[in-house]
């Protein structure tokens, strides 16, 4: 398992990091504090606290492809 850190700051950002997230087959979990979605749910996204950063956890070990296409997320 990977993790890392983005900021998503727009609606426009999550749109984009979702369909970005939806073209890997693994799992993909993000979390700040104690409340967890799925990355590919949009819904589920909305409901975190987008103001703060957001803790990535991806359920793979080769996601080199994924840290790539987020790059512009990261912190």
């Amino acid at each position: 398992m990977k993790t890392f850190t983005i900021l998503l700051k727009s609606i426009d950002d999550v749109k984009d990091f979702v369909n970005t997230v939806n073209k890997y087959n693994y799992e993909i979990d993000l979390s700040t504090g104690r409340y967890v979605v799925d990355a590919k749910s949009i819904m589920g996204i909305f409901s975190l606290d987008l103001s703060s950063p957001i803790k990535v956890d991806v359920h793979s070990d080769s996601c080199d492809d994924l840290y790539d296409d987020i790059k512009t997320y990261l912190i």
